[in-house]
C-alpha cells in the first residue's frame, strides 16, 4: 500500500480514482476546491487547495509519496480565429503549469519514498485532429512532452506516464453530453459505439500507479474506444 496525492480528486475521474484507491487500502490525500462537495471515506484524506496558487504547501502530507496524480482540465472549444492569446496562457497554466508546479513541490517526497510513479492526463485530440480543439490540444500536447521529458529524467526511481482518453461522462464534459441524443452521437462517433465513464479512465491510472505497470514509463495509454487508431 502506498501514499498517493490527487490533485483535482473531489470531482470526475479524479474523485473515481481516490475512491478506488482508498478502497484498496491506500491513503489518497485528494484536493478539493471550495466550489465542489466533498465525502468523508476511509483512507481518503482531504486538503482545500487552488492550484492556481504560485506557493504550494505540502507539508500536510507524508514524508514519502508513491504516487502523484495530477487530474484538473479544461475543455475550451472555439473556432481558431476567435480564440484569444489570453486563452491559451489561461489554459496552459492549469493544465501545464499547474501540473509542473505541484509535482515539483511533492518531488522530494516522491524521492524519498525510493520509487514513485507520476500520471497526468491528456486528450485523444493531440493525436487526432479535431475541429476546434486547438486550445487543448495545444496544453495537453505539452503534458505528453513533458511526460516524455520527465520519464528520463528522473528514471529509474521514478516512473511518468500519461492517459489519454476521449470523451468520458464527467462534469467537465457535461456540456457537451448533456442530452441523450448528445451521448448517442458521440457514442457513435467511437468504434465501440460508447462514451467513456470515469471508472475507465481511473482504471488505467491505477493501473500505472500500481506495481502491475512496474516496467512502463515514458508511455501515453490510449484510453479512446478505439477511436484514435480504427477507422
Amino acid at each position: 500500500m502506498g501514499n498517493i496525492f490527487i490533485i483535482g480528486a473531489s470531482s470526475g475521474i479524479g474523485k473515481q480514482l481516490a475512491l478506488q484507491l482508498a478502497a484498496k487500502g491506500h491513503q489518497v490525500y485528494g484536493t478539493y476546491n471550495t466550489k465542489t462537495e466533498i465525502e468523508a471515506t476511509a483512507g481518503l484524506h482531504w486538503h482545500h487547495m487552488n492550484v492556481m496558487e504560485p506557493n504550494i504547501d505540502v507539508s500536510f502530507l507524508p514524508d514519502e509519496i508513491h504516487g502523484f496524480v495530477y487530474c484538473p482540465g479544461a475543455i475550451v472549444l472555439k473556432p481558431f480565429a476567435r480564440i484569444k492569446a489570453e486563452e491559451y496562457l489561461e489554459d496552459y497554466k492549469l493544465q501545464v503549469l499547474g501540473a509542473i508546479t505541484h509535482l515539483q513541490a511533492v518531488l522530494p517526497k516522491m524521492k524519498a519514498a525510493g520509487s514513485a510513479s507520476v500520471v497526468f492526463f491528456s486528450t485523444v485530440a493531440v493525436q487526432t485532429g479535431f475541429n476546434f480543439h486547438s486550445v487543448v490540444s495545444s496544453s495537453k500536447g505539452a503534458l505528453e512532452g513533458l511526460t516524455r521529458a520527465l520519464s528520463a529524467e528522473l528514471a529509474p526511481t521514478i516512473r511518468v506516464n500519461c492517459v489519454a482518453p476521449s470523451i468520458t461522462q464527467t462534469p467537465l464534459a457535461a456540456n457537451l453530453l448533456s442530452t441523450p441524443e448528445k451521448v448517442e452521437a458521440n457514442a457513435q462517433r467511437h468504434p465501440l459505439k460508447t462514451v467513456g465513464q470515469a471508472a475507465d479512465i481511473a482504471n488505467a491510472a491505477a493501473f500505472l500507479l500500481g506495481n502491475e505497470s512496474s516496467w512502463m514509463t515514458g508511455q501515453i495509454l490510449h484510453v479512446d474506444g478505439g477511436i484514435s487508431t480504427i477507422k
